[in-house]
């Protein structure tokens, strides 16, 4: 965000005041200010309408006004700018019955789900109000619901997870009545849109502190609804030679701790990269998981198109479970598998997913190191060569379309990774050799 967001927030603020309006910082910016992080992004609550708000501003977009709430836009930046309002009872587990506009900033404040998100702040004056106790939660790094937590939980379930989702954040820990009413509440979390509760697993899980946030939502029994394939992997043992760090869930949590500001897509392959170890284990000479790479990946598959991702993101995950193996040989390979492995869409994906599943358990980056060296070493046009030939080249030379065309090319690209073959000359006269 631009380093002037604050400023053009306190603008709003002032432009609010100067028409009559009480005006205030509202919720996880005020939260992030205290804490010492600075805020993506600014909410602003008043008692102004949003009509009222709409006349005052060039550019707004009425999200939802029947809440209260309205998008001022200033220099393509949106900020959302909310009637102080009081609610009725929840009717969808998301949405209250009806809304009463210009309640009193407290009213507004008791509304909300967590201390810590129901802080307000006056810019302008330099005035906190805190009307829930929410300064001192932070102080004591607790999350804690604002009134009754069943109560806050029923009106909207995606809170269940919200509330793990701040506690792995922030490293807090979840006040005894809060948890308690996420473990009793938490097979209710799956009356929530699934496109929704991705939303907030992305968010845990590519955020800080994901191995905690994935041991919170175990604990607090949501795993077993949301994630029930990535639950049973807790207490599935592994050979301690290669996994002296435990079981395939406490290995899972440490992989995920490894990653660096991961992409959702490899937050999710780290997490679901072993997801095929539970269906899969033997006990042979050791315990075995032959194949769980490819079961993984059926399963990642289900899960993600469960979650809703998009058909890419579905796409690429699975690839990175499928793959992920692929680095035990890498030494073996031959250069031209070698190059094939550095031209996959998802390769980066998959070597910083390697590197975390060997942090996650031996430690041992051998083969990381090896690939990312020789990744290195490439140029983009010696990874991915153009064709020296084509179908119409073959022609010429007088085969016949069909099967086989697919099985010289092939040949000839692979001859040309080898480095054997560099100019068209050369890959006639392979063809002719060898076909």
């Amino acid at each position: 965000m631009p380093e002037n967001i604050r400023k053009i927030a306190i603008d709003i603020v002032k432009n609010l005041n100067r028409a009559g309006y009480k005006a205030l910082f509202a919720g996880g910016c005020v939260r992030d200010e205290i804490m010492g992080i600075e805020p993506d992004d600014y909410d602003i609550a008043t008692d102004a309408r949003p009509d009222e708000v709409m006349a005052l501003f060039e550019k707004t977009v009425p999200v939802g006004v029947q809440f209260g709430v309205v998008l001022v836009v200033i220099d393509n930046i949106p900020f959302q700018v909310a009637t102080f309002r009081a609610d009725d009872r929840y009717i969808d587990g998301r949405h209250p019955e009806s809304v009463h506009l210009s309640a009193s900033a407290e009213e507004d404040a008791l509304r909300r789900d967590f201390t810590i998100n129901g802080l307000m702040f006056d810019p302008i004056a330099g005035k906190l109000y805190d009307y829930v106790n929410g300064k001192k939660d932070i102080e004591d790094g607790i999350i804690r619901c604002i009134g009754e937590p069943r109560e806050r939980f029923t009106e909207d379930k995606l809170r269940l997870i919200r509330a793990v989702r701040f506690a792995a954040r922030f490293e807090y820990q979840i006040e005894k009545k809060t948890f308690e009413a996420i473990k009793e509440l938490a097979p209710a979390i799956l009356e929530v849109s699934y496109e929704r509760i991705q939303v907030e697993l992305v968010k845990i899980f590519t955020g800080k502190n994901a191995g905690r946030g994935l041991q919170l939502l175990h604990d607090t029994g949501l795993l077993a609804y949301v994630l029930p394939e990535v639950s049973a992997m807790v207490g599935v043992p592994q050979p301690r030679k290669f996994h002296p760090e435990g079981d395939v869930f406490t290995h899972t949590k440490l992989t995920l701790d490894n990653l660096d500001e991961p992409s959702p897509v490899l937050a999710f392959a780290a997490l679901l990269h072993d997801v095929g170890k539970p269906r899969t284990m033997t006990i042979t000479d050791r315990i075995r998981f032959y194949g769980h790479n490819k079961v993984g990946a059926e399963m990642a598959k289900n899960i993600c198109t469960r979650l809703r991702f998009s058909k890419d993101e579905r796409e690429k995950i699975v690839a990175c479970v499928e793959n992920h193996m692929t680095f035990m040989n890498i030494h073996r390979m031959k250069m031209s598998t070698l190059k094939r492995l550095f031209q996959r869409e998802t390769f980066l994906d998959e070597l910083a997913l390697h590197k975390a599943d060997c942090l996650g358990s031996h430690g041992d980056l051998a083969n990381w190191e090896f690939c990312r060296r020789k990744f290195e070493e490439y140029s983009a046009e010696e990874i991915k060569p153009e064709p020296l030939i084509t179908g119409h080249d073959l022609i010429n030379l007088g085969y016949k379309p069909g099967p086989m065309f697919k099985e010289i090319l092939s040949a000839v690209e692979e001859a040309q990774l080898e480095n054997q073959i560099e100019t068209k000359e050369e890959a006639l006269k392979f063809v002719m050799e060898n076909f």
